[in-house]
């Protein structure tokens, strides 16, 4: 998160809600910070002195500083991962809506099934019963 603030910040001052957003944008929907995540950090950043506070219309906005510049390029590799992540799940933020929701659990149990008997050494079975499904589902 701390990197992923810094990187946005670098890129022009911002408030809170601008770098949820934009988290959440950068993820295609997938990934959504939460006020508890985000105002920690840039409290913790802040007191670090990595980014300064001003006020604008009554809103904190956050600028990078020249201790926050220099942390951020200290990880040029960190800060590529973390957005290479994001645009993977960039993809799959356009198939969430309500309907698509309320197949996760069905998903997350079926998963279970799937890794637990690949583990009992069923996997080229599993992989063919997946296989056959995937084609069946995008029949539909």
């Amino acid at each position: 998160m701390r990197l992923a603030i810094l990187s946005l910040v670098s890129e022009g001052p911002k408030h809170g809600y601008q770098l949820m957003k934009e988290l959440q944008d950068r993820s295609g929907g997938m990934y959504r910070a939460s006020a508890g995540s985000v105002y920690p950090t840039l409290q913790q950043l802040e007191d670090e002195g990595l980014i300064v506070e001003t006020k604008e219309n009554g809103r904190r906005i956050f600028s990078l500083t020249a201790a926050g510049r220099k942390e951020l390029e200290s990880d040029p590799e960190g800060v590529r991962r973390i957005w290479e992540r994001a645009e993977q799940c960039e993809d799959w933020g356009q198939f969430m809506g309500p309907e698509t929701a309320t197949l996760l659990p069905s998903m997350a149990g079926f998963m279970k099934a799937c890794f637990r008997a690949a583990g009992r050494g069923r996997g080229e079975r599993v992989r063919s019963i997946l296989d056959r499904t995937r084609r069946e589902v995008e029949d539909l």
